[in-house]
């Protein structure tokens, strides 16, 4: 009587347990499904832009204007991101991050300039929240684990960009797909995430669900006049206008240097490989330290030798592009963790979320255009080069400054 009575009353505990870990590894599945959408449908416009210009009669300025587009969104429409959170919840706004990107890959599918524009518009929208909310995601669900599920989400943030770097062009090639096909292509990725998620969405669990609405981001923090706000923010945004920069023109660089278009994609594909392993080490390791000013100064002098590197001796651009992606990854891992590390709950990262990656892609939308706008008035790529080489000195100031110990809100 008394095991039986002992058993009736552990058997509860038991439940809850598994159910927590449950949710939990629900959770780390979403959030890799989520993120391994972030970069395909912004990514694989580059290698095809040599097809989506002509086939559909785009202008070198409009065809900036379309790699352009997403990043802007991320800027502009980030902010949407906590009010849409109170309303229907993170999982949920979540979920229909990835029915907007499969819904913009949809309409991408159609072969004109307005559907092409449109779905990309809907596909930036749908990235911007998610850009937003998974970082908050992992601040609220896994407090204790920062450092490991900052690197498994740039893990498939990077990996996805490798993913449609290197796949793309080959794919459409093989299966005589059109520019229009290869690019709507990529919302199978959103499909697939979708049909994993939407059953563990309706099997949410129940406490986390009904406190969320109610609980999550009910505040809005005023971090504008925080100056280690702004250097989180301003490190962000000069290190994603490096990144969008490059991903957008490398391989018209490169074929300018003499590559040709399947090597230059291949070469973007490598640069996107090269980030992956950084990407997912960086959050675990700065995260266990209180400093991490010395890593932002490492990686500023990784990027100045990579860039120099494809001016000076752009036959060995193999060897640069993979320096260049090193430090790009491990450079979006590092700001990333940085919004985390930086705040003292779930509310500042929210707010420092959204303030770093609204503004930061806000800044991050200049760059391909005005390499494109350097570009056309010099006709050379070195000048576009050494500008971007300089602005890796704000980049490593501000990295170092934010990398200092100390909180939002202080």
């Amino acid at each position: 009587m008394h095991e039986s009575h002992f058993c009736h009353r552990a058997w509860p505990v038991v439940t809850r347990t598994d159910r927590r870990l449950s949710w939990k590894l629900w959770t780390a599945i979403g959030t890799v499904l989520i993120a391994l959408n972030f970069r395909p449908a912004v990514v694989a416009v580059s290698p095809l832009l040599d097809q989506i210009g002509p086939g559909a009669g785009l202008s070198t300025s409009a065809a900036g204007l379309l790699l352009t587009l997403p990043v802007l969104c991320f800027g502009l429409l980030g902010p949407t991101a906590p009010a849409l959170a109170r309303r229907f919840g993170i999982e949920r706004t979540l979920g229909g991050v990835l029915l907007a990107v499969l819904v913009g890959s949809a309409l991408r599918l159609i072969p004109t300039v307005p559907a092409l524009f449109a779905g990309t518009i809907m596909i930036g929208a749908g990235i911007a929240v998610g850009n937003i909310l998974l970082p908050v995601l992992i601040k609220r669900d896994f407090p204790h684990s920062i450092g490991l599920m900052s690197g498994l989400y740039t893990l498939s943030i990077t990996g996805g960009a490798a993913l449609a770097a290197g796949i793309t062009v080959p794919i459409a090639r093989a299966a005589g797909l059109s520019w229009n096909a290869a690019l709507g292509g990529w919302g199978l990725l959103a499909l697939v995430g979708l049909l994993v998620l939407i059953p563990g969405m309706r099997r949410a669990h129940p406490r986390v669900a009904r406190a969320e609405p109610g609980t999550i981001l009910p505040v809005r923090i005023r971090l504008m006049q925080d100056r280690m706000a702004w250097l989180v923010t301003v490190f962000f945004g000069l290190q994603a206008l490096n990144f969008y920069s490059m991903t957008a023109w490398l391989p018209t660089m490169l074929i300018a240097r003499g590559f040709d278009a399947t090597a230059a994609g291949l070469l973007l594909s490598l640069n996107s490989l090269a980030s992956i392993i950084p990407a997912m080490l960086t959050p675990v390791l700065v995260a266990r330290v209180n400093r991490q000013s010395f890593v932002a100064v490492a990686l500023g002098a990784i990027y100045v030798v990579a860039l120099l590197g494809l001016i000076l001796a752009p036959t060995a651009a193999p060897l640069w592009v993979c320096l260049l992606g090193v430090a790009q990854g491990a450079t979006l891992g590092l700001a990333l963790t940085l919004i985390l590390v930086r705040s003292p709950d779930t509310h500042h990262a929210a707010q420092l979320s959204g303030m770093a990656q609204s503004w930061g892609y806000t800044i991050a939308a200049v760059g391909p255009l005005l390499l494109g706008a350097l570009f056309e008035v010099t006709q050379d790529w070195v000048v576009p080069l050494v500008f971007l080489a300089l602005l890796i000195l704000p980049q490593t100031a501000t990295g170092y400054r934010a990398g200092r110990p100390s909180m939002v809100g202080a």
